[in-house]
Order: structure tokens, then C-alpha cells, then sequence
């Protein structure tokens, strides 16, 4: 059996998004053909949000290696609190150390800590040992300089980061044996700077849904800030962070909202839209980014917002609990989320606000599996808006049979389910080792 190094900075009992897919795709790599020793940093040196259920969805018998990083308390000084570069130092010691002594067939990079993706090439030199890069968010991206943007956040903190994706991110990548990607966008992009990548082994995978997750999120305790339930209302849930990039769809839902307000009042009081798990920072430091947006829009009344993360399993547990999903699309029309797979798993209606020509857009009309909204963001949207208001009352009829598209279940469980996904990883695996062999 062929071993496979995972590092994966982020891992459980660490709630974060990055490593969802290493988590999800651990119970099968074994029956692929690989054996996985996950490399991270342990949770005395992690700054996320705790989420110890999650370490019951994990294969028994797994090896994970931990290691340190400098401690918040110092690094804050400095201006640094990243992990990737808090702990690059001693992810590159002990992988060497582990590599130096036992017998791994490859390197897999999957986070968003872009820095560490840099071992990869520390390590092929002084081993020969190939490895594959997981792109799950883009490492360089030109999104905040195109026009029309907003300003970038962060301050010099951005400006270091852009300085280190120019430089270091194309030296990662013409020396990966293969890359895998969650939107083909990201691909593509890569291609275009650096037209060697065009020869790596690659594949668009996505992060998928486990249905092993289901039983887990139903057994938690109700979350305490579940949002009351009155008869007659229609409760409307969005799980996830709310960046810069999504304002311009809240717009439309909200505008859309007052709009029907003032034709329908009586229905549009029984809406309620709830958005929970807004930013990525522990509970009593997160601001408020969707109900200054309602606020905007003269619809604060129906909106409610936890502007803190919240777990994994607790966020499936309040989506199985609600009546409606939200998919608000995002201005970078790459931007492929990961919450529609789990989504999709709980069987409910989904409302999915794109801009055309999007991803977004595409995967939705591929899984049949949203009412969607269509828009582009310097266009008239009056017709979305009409969308909208049909949308609000299917919602208040309980959603009439043959309202709602009918889901490709089938396609689904073939193409997004984990245990598939991870088989396709093994593949690229594989063509990823071969790879490297050929260029020796």
C-alpha cells in the first residue's frame, strides 16, 4: 500500500474550512490504495474555533503527527497571526524528519495556509519525493485591483500577502507532480501565468458532502441560539462567512425583500432570514457584515446574524432544522461554495441568488437543485426581483409539488458524495507519482 503525507495545518478538533476535505476523505483513502499520516499543528497552538464532536468522524487507528507553532501571545507583537507562517518552521522540521525516516510515495498540501505549500519544494529537493497541491481558494488572486472593487481589507497585511503569493507561487507550482482544484476557474488561472502548469497531471474535484456527517450533526444538542419558531412563519438559513464579495447579492435579496414588503405585508412579516456563522472568529469578537446590509435595505426587522464561527456539525444541525436555504452568489465569478454538497444532503428547498455566468450558476443548474435567481451586477433587476417575490410565495404555500426542480440524486451520490471524491484523489494520486517518475 502507498503512503500518502497530508499536511494539513488546520484538523480537528479545529474547526476550519480548509480541512474539511482531508476530514471527510480520511475514511477511505485506505480502500484506495493509501495509507494517510496526516502532518498539522496541534490545538494548543491553534487560534480557531474548538469543535471536539468533529474528532468522532474520524477513521480509528489514524496517525496524526503534531507539531508546534510560535505562540499567539509573541507573534501578535510582530503583526503575525497567520498559521501557515507561525508554524512553517516546524511543519518543515518534523516533515523532514518524517520523510528522512520512513518511506512516503507522496506529499499532499491541502489548505489554505498558502505559505506551507512552499515545503513542497524544500522537500522535492532533498528527496525526490513528489507532491500535489489542493487549491481551494487562490493563492494570487487580482480580484480587489479589477475595477469596481472594493478596497482590499487588512492594510499592509494584504499588501505582504499579495507580495508573497507574486513571489513564491509560481516556483510551488511548476514543481507540484499535480494540482487539484475545487472550481476549473482556479485552473485555468494558473495556466495563463504559468504555462508549464499546463503539463502537471490536474483535476477539478470538489469538496463534496459526507453522509457519515448526518447522524452526528442530528445527535448534538440544539444550538442556544436557535431562532425561535412561530406558526405560519418561514425561516430561511444562511451557514457560513460573509465576505466582501457578497454584499452585492444580500442587496438584491434584501431590496427584493422591501419590495414584497410593501405588496404582500402580511406574508412578508412571516419571513424570517437568518445568517449564522458570518466570520471566522470565536464567539464575542465577530462584527456584524449582513445586518448592516439589512439595515441598508429597511429589512433589519426579518434579519438576525451570529457574526461568529460556529462548527461544522452544529451548522448541518441548523440546516436540517430550517425551511429554506440561502446560496447568496459572490461578484468573483470563480467562487464555488462548498456548504451546497452539505446542503444538498439535507434534502431541503434551496434559493440560489448567481451572478450569470458564474460557477456558481453552472454547478446549481448541474445538481437541479435551486430555485435560481440570475443577475449581473451592472445590469436592471427588476427581473430578479420578480423572481424573488415568486419564490417568497411558493415559500408561504409550503412549496406546491412540481414548484421546485427536481434534484439529480443519482448524479449526485456519483459525482459529490466523499467516498467518490476521495477515489478520484487517489487517481490523481497515482498519475501524480507516475508523473514525477518521467521527470527524473
Amino acid at each position: 500500500m502507498k503512503r500518502v503525507l497530508i499536511v494539513s495545518p488546520h484538523f480537528p478538533p479545529i474547526n476550519a474550512p480548509d480541512m474539511q476535505r482531508v476530514r471527510m476523505s480520511l475514511p477511505f483513502y485506505r480502500e484506495n490504495g493509501w495509507e494517510p499520516v496526516v502532518l498539522t499543528v496541534g490545538e494548543p497552538w491553534q487560534d480557531g474555533v474548538r469543535e471536539p464532536e468533529l474528532m468522532a468522524t474520524l477513521p480509528p487507528g489514524l496517525r496524526v503527527v503534531h507539531v508546534r507553532a510560535l505562540p499567539l501571545r509573541w507573534s501578535r507583537f510582530l503583526g503575525i497571526g497567520n498559521l501557515g507562517l507561525r508554524s512553517w518552521l516546524f511543519l518543515w522540521s518534523t516533515g523532514t524528519r518524517l520523510l528522512r525516516r520512513e518511506k512516503f510515495d507522496l506529499v499532499f498540501f491541502s489548505t489554505t495556509q498558502f505559505v506551507t505549500l512552499s515545503l513542497g519544494i524544500l522537500w522535492r529537493r532533498r528527496f525526490g519525493i513528489p507532491y500535489i497541491i489542493d487549491v481551494q481558494d487562490p493563492w494570487r488572486t487580482d480580484y480587489y485591483e479589477r475595477p469596481g472593487s472594493r478596497k482590499p481589507p487588512g492594510g499592509w497585511k494584504y499588501q505582504f500577502a499579495r507580495l508573497q503569493a507574486k513571489l513564491l507561487e509560481g516556483p510551488t507550482f511548476r514543481a507540484a507532480s499535480a494540482v487539484m482544484s475545487v472550481s476549473p476557474s482556479y485552473l485555468d488561472d494558473l495556466r495563463e501565468r504559468y504555462p508549464g502548469v499546463r503539463l502537471t497531471p490536474s483535476a477539478v474535484i470538489r469538496f463534496g458532502a459526507s453522509r457519515g456527517d448526518i447522524p452526528f450533526a442530528r445527535a448534538i444538542p440544539q444550538a442556544p441560539y436557535i431562532y425561535p419558531r412561530d406558526a405560519g412563519e418561514v425561516h430561511f438559513l444562511y451557514t457560513g462567512a460573509s465576505g466582501p464579495v457578497m454584499p452585492h447579492a444580500l442587496t438584491v435579496l434584501f431590496t427584493a425583500l422591501r419590495l414584497y414588503q410593501e405588496r404582500e405585508p402580511a406574508g412578508a412579516r412571516r419571513l424570517r432570514f437568518h445568517f449564522v456563522g458570518t466570520s471566522y472568529v470565536a464567539p464575542g469578537r465577530g462584527k456584524p457584515s449582513v445586518m448592516p446590509v439589512a439595515a441598508l435595505c429597511d429589512v433589519a426587522a426579518n434579519v438576525d446574524e451570529v457574526p461568529h464561527r460556529i462548527g461544522h456539525l452544529e451548522s448541518l444541525r441548523l440546516q436540517l432544522d430550517s425551511d429554506v436555504l440561502l446560496l447568496p452568489g459572490s461578484s468573483d465569478l470563480a467562487y464555488s461554495p462548498s456548504k451546497i454538497y452539505p446542503y444538498y444532503l439535507t434534502g431541503k428547498p434551496m434559493l440560489g441568488l448567481v451572478f450569470r455566468d458564474s460557477v456558481m450558476e453552472s454547478l446549481l443548474e448541474e445538481l437541479s437543485c435551486a430555485y435560481l435567481v440570475r443577475f449581473r451586477q451592472a445590469e436592471a433587476k427588476d427581473e430578479a426581483y420578480a423572481r424573488l417575490h415568486q419564490f417568497f410565495g411558493l415559500a408561504l404555500a409550503g412549496f406546491p409539488a412540481g414548484s421546485l426542480p427536481v434534484r439529480r440524486d443519482d448524479y449526485f451520490r456519483q459525482h459529490y458524495l466523499a467516498d467518490e471524491l476521495t477515489r478520484q484523489q487517489c487517481e490523481l494520486f497515482e498519475r501524480a507519482v507516475a508523473y514525477q517518475g518521467g521527470r527524473r
